[in-house]
């Protein structure tokens, strides 16, 4: 299908041109977005590590683990410690300088991340924001559609906008551990590339609780498993369990 090869041809050079280190992590939580990056990152020659991050037994460490029976690459975990949450939250919410939940949710599980990987002499880390963003992983997407295609790019020039100023102050935590977090898909090259791919692909109306239809069908073909490219969307502060603790701390 030349749309799949078009995208992940993207994809790949989007990659190529962000991360410049041979050796790197991936945030990975087992679903599709990060598992696709995971893939592509591996099938281009690059030394992937997943790393990932929850409170213990939470969805995304029980996942992930499932998920890389599959993959079979390096895989790393750290278990956030509940004694230390609060004081960590604490410091990040200081540092950040902002009450937005998602903000300080995101900032407190890359923390971790970048912890995790520093522990393990790893200093980059590449993530799969944008997708989401791009390709109408919210479900905010399904009240835009109703309203329209004017709507749901207006929506998607928002999150666009919000996610890269939350990855600026996410890199703010994370050199705490002398780790960068490399976004190769919110680079401005994919961006535009992205919102030239027909909304269609990406969702089919108000009922549609998927999503991302062109990137779980280019998943499958370069064989992420189908329990991640068929998933639906539960959001890293979810997954990791960091939205449940930091609401009961405030």
């Amino acid at each position: 299908m030349p749309e799949l090869d078009t995208l992940l041809g993207q994809i790949q050079k989007a990659i190529l041109q962000t991360v410049l280190t041979q050796k790197i992590a991936v945030a990975f939580s087992g679903g599709v977005d990060s598992t696709l990056v995971a893939k592509v990152c591996s099938n281009l020659g690059y030394d992937v590590t997943l790393l990932t991050i929850g409170f213990a037994e939470s969805h995304d460490i029980l996942f992930s683990k499932d998920v890389n029976e599959f993959l079979k690459l390096p895989h790393r975990i750290l278990e956030i410690d509940p004694d230390e949450f609060d004081k960590i939250s604490k410091k990040i919410r200081s540092t950040i300088n902002t009450d937005n939940l998602s903000w300080n949710e995101n900032c407190i599980a890359f923390y971790h991340v970048a912890k995790l990987a520093h522990s393990i002499g790893l200093d980059t880390v590449v993530t799969a924001n944008g997708i989401d963003e791009l390709f109408c992983g919210y479900n905010g997407y399904r009240d835009a559609i109703k309203e329209g295609e004017a709507k749901v790019t207006e929506l998607m020039n928002s999150k666009l906008e919000n996610e890269l100023n939350m990855m600026r102050a996410v890199n703010l935590i994370s050199s705490e551990f002398s780790v960068t977090v490399l976004q190769p898909l919110l680079s401005n090259d994919f961006i535009h590339y992205a919102k030239s791919v027909p909304i269609s692909e990406k969702i089919s109306g108000p009922d549609d609780l998927q999503r991302k239809h062109i990137i779980r069908r280019l998943a499958s073909r370069i064989g992420v498993p189908e329990i991640s490219a068929n998933k639906r969307k539960k959001a890293l502060q979810y997954g990791s369990m960091i939205h449940k603790t930091l609401i009961k701390s405030r």
